[in-house]
């Protein structure tokens, strides 16, 4: 027997000096804790494995010869636009030698993966027509799927629009004899029957079990969402074989948690926005969800809201429910699970043990055994506030803390953390107007006088997702900590006698746009200003605008043509004053079920020069110790030029993306706004090598290997949080004599 399972072999070390000794107990228990038990050597799927753990366990770059690394290739989409802040979010997958990725306008490409020759390029742009070409020019595509019946039949799925397309993996072809022409609407088979003009599209790839493509879906935040049910379809046919109602319908698991027995047919959300991982040995297929629509007011879902903001593990087969675990009760903050849970095995109460572990926007860390749901960690229900100044708002009495791990990112933003780099002017406005939000606990309700939330909308842990080392047992998240102000606002809802297209116009702005522009239009968070629109639209071009939708802007078909040009006269200021507008008996029906209130903006706390609020870090990097449930090493992620010399460390800066870490001891990560693809001792946290992108790698880098060489590669799309946008793949490598 081994020294695992034998203590007698412990004797013959006592025979080794003392330094030995422990050198080779350590070694023993790495190799103990988790053993490898699936092949991490290719990238062939999403973050390298339905594990969902961006392993890999090729070793020929070290920590040793990392500082050698040199660009191998680099492939140009020739698609970049920079005007619009274009984007690539896309994570590459291998599949013999062939490199499989999207570009900014969602074509999907094949090149070689050790050369970057171009194999062929599908452009879905050319089989739309009308509106619908331009609604995913924009839209963001975080990877494909890779299928095949082993012999001839060879498939890559992926997502461009509303439309989930297969393509021939040999030839870059539709596959005619699957759903309609080789695409299928991802409309169709959400069991409720007026969906067909809301937003639907998907920015994470299906994911494949036996002869069953499963996928989740990104939907409107807005009030007038679509449901995020899980659907698997045929591979092969497209057909529907099953679905999970993520809300569910009557008579099902759940549906008593929503006090409101008619939720089910007008709420959105609880969508799976973030892709799955999926345990093959065990046919379990795990999702994370969003928070149900609308996202900023419950009044119109009382309850705790399932299986919203959930852990669900369900029979890959036929869908059934296993378990389900809530991370945020009745969530009005949307605290969407950003990313499936990683499926780890560690070791826990003395065995290995298998677990699903998820990380929050909120910086807490879930550690659920893989089997039943239960925490292996304490988690213990939290009295939190409830009293909310939104007329019909009831907020959950309690929340699931957990007791440990410790969260990753600080949770409350207090008055002696703010921006230390401030001008003393900036500083001293930055105190009055935060004295004047609720700041003292983060389950604070969003209220009328504006509650901080943070971390943030975009934080603590992003779509990305954490990193694991089946090595070590240790965890990786990389995380963003940024305050944001949340201030609601009241709506009117219907049209009164003798209102104007302009008075029409802006009250329907506010009800659907102003959440995103804001309410002097001039924009908030990612989204632009449209003071101005009247230079770049006319009331043709705008309305084009919203039946198509753009980025991060979905398509508004649930709006008619009069309610249109009524948001067209309030943008534009093309209204006739004198003319009258009469809403339906629909409009009247659909305003029955929205929210009476909306927000004034995704508006981060920034001080008037345009700086953070909150002191640094505002980008970290954590190494967790899942074993013991203690960090192992914590620092900032990336630097921010604008503060050099100011601060004493890092700053850190906002990242979106993901690290890789590696059998060969290093973890790579881009990721930060700064534009930089940086590789750490994974063991130290220490930095070993760094290179500036053409662009920001808001991705997940892939670890391959082609002909015995490994390689590293990057998306440098750039375009988040207004930086420059590219169209390139970086592929980096050994010199081929080392």
């Amino acid at each position: 027997m081994n020294a695992c399972g034998n203590p007698a072999g412990i004797h013959l070390l006592t025979l080794m000096n003392l330094r030995n000794l422990i050198i080779v107990l350590l070694l023993t228990v790495v190799a103990c804790q988790q053993p490898e038990t699936g092949d991490y050597s290719g990238w062939t799927t999403y973050k390298g494995s339905t594990e969902n753990i961006h392993y890999s366990s090729l070793t020929s770059i070290d920590t040793s010869n990392v500082t050698g690394l040199q660009v191998a290739w680099e492939y140009h989409t020739g698609d970049v636009d920079t005007a619009n802040h274009s984007q690539i979010q896309c994570n590459p997958i291998v599949v013999d030698g062939i490199l499989y990725a999207v570009s900014p306008r969602m074509k999907l490409f094949a090149t070689d993966a050790a050369t970057s020759k171009e194999k062929w390029v599908f452009n879905p742009f050319d089989t739309l027509q009308g509106s619908r070409r331009s609604f995913f020019i924009m839209n963001n595509c975080r990877a494909v799927a890779y299928w095949s019946d082993g012999k001839d039949d060879k498939r890559i799925f992926y997502t461009a629009g509303s439309d989930l397309y297969c393509i021939d993996a040999s030839n870059g072809k539709p596959i005619l004899n699957f759903a309609d022409s080789g695409k299928l609407d991802l409309h169709l088979g959400l069991d409720r029957d007026d969906l067909k003009n809301l937003f639907v599209t998907a920015t994470s790839p299906p994911t494949i079990y036996n002869d069953l493509l499963v996928i989740g879906c990104r939907v409107d935040e807005g009030q007038h969402a679509a449901p995020g049910h899980i659907r698997a379809f045929d591979v092969r046919t497209g057909k529907r074989r099953w679905i999970f109602h993520t809300i569910p319908h009557p008579g099902e698991q759940g549906f008593e948690s929503w006090k409101d027995t008619s939720a089910w047919r007008y709420t959105g959300g609880a969508n799976a926005w973030g892709g799955f991982s999926l345990d093959k040995k065990r046919g379990i297929l795990f999702a994370s969800t969003g928070s149900a629509s609308y996202d900023f007011y419950g009044g119109k879902r009382l309850g705790d809201d399932l299986f919203a903001n959930c852990v669900l593990a369900l029979d890959a087969g036929t869908g059934k429910l296993i378990w389900h675990f809530q991370t945020v009760h009745h969530d009005i903050w949307d605290r969407d699970l950003p990313s499936p849970p990683a499926l780890v095995t560690i070791q826990h109460d003395g065995k290995p043990t298998d677990a699903a572990v998820v990380t929050t926007k909120s910086g807490f860390v879930f550690v659920l055994d893989r089997e039943t749901g239960k925490p292996l960690f304490p988690v213990a229900e939290t009295s939190v506030p409830q009293q909310s100044d939104l007329t019909g708002e009831m907020v959950s009495p309690t929340q699931p803390i957990p007791q440990k791990p410790a969260p990753f990112v600080r949770q409350l933003f207090t008055e002696k953390d703010i921006n230390p780099y401030l001008p003393d002017s900036s500083k001293e406005d930055i105190r009055k107007r935060w004295l004047s939000y609720k700041t003292d606990n983060m389950f604070n309700p969003i209220s009328l006088q504006g509650t901080v939330v943070f971390p943030g909308l975009d934080g603590g842990a992003e779509w990305g997702g954490p990193t694991f080392d089946p090595q070590t047992g240790r965890l990786y998240v990389n995380a963003n900590e940024m305050a944001w102000v949340i201030q609601a606002i009241p709506v009117k809802q219907d049209a009164t006698s003798n209102e104007t297209y302009l008075d029409a116009g802006k009250r329907i702005y506010q009800a659907n746009c102003m959440t995103c522009h804001g309410p002097e239009r001039k924009g908030s968070g990612n989204f632009p200003s449209i003071v101005n629109a009247s230079t770049k639209y006319s009331a043709q071009g705008l309305d084009t605008l919203l039946q198509s939708g753009r980025r991060m802007m979905p398509a508004f078909k649930q709006l008619d043509e009069q309610q249109r040009k009524a948001i067209a006269s309030f943008v534009l200021n093309t209204a006739d004053q004198s003319k009258k507008y009469i809403d339906t008996a629909e409009q009247r029906q659909n305003a029955h079920f929205t929210s009476p209130y909306s927000i004034t903006g995704y508006n981060k706390f920034l001080s008037k020069e345009g700086l953070p609020a909150l002191s640094p870090p505002w980008g970290s990097l954590s190494a967790l110790d899942l074993n013991t449930g203690n960090y192992a090493w914590q620092q900032p992620l990336g630097d921010d030029p604008f503060f050099a010399g100011k601060s004493k460390q890092p700053t850190g800066v906002e990242n979106y993306g993901a690290s890789v870490v590696t059998a060969g001891g290093l973890l790579f990560i881009a990721a930060a706004k700064d534009g930089k693809l940086r590789a750490f001792n994974k063991t130290s946290g220490k930095l070993l090598w760094e290179t500036k992108l053409p662009a920001p790698g808001f991705a997940t880098p892939a670890i391959y290997a082609v002909n015995g060489r490994q390689y590293i590669v990057i998306a440098c799309g750039g375009g988040k949080i207004n930086t420059v946008s590219g169209d390139s793949y970086i592929a980096f490598a050994l010199p081929v004599s080392q």
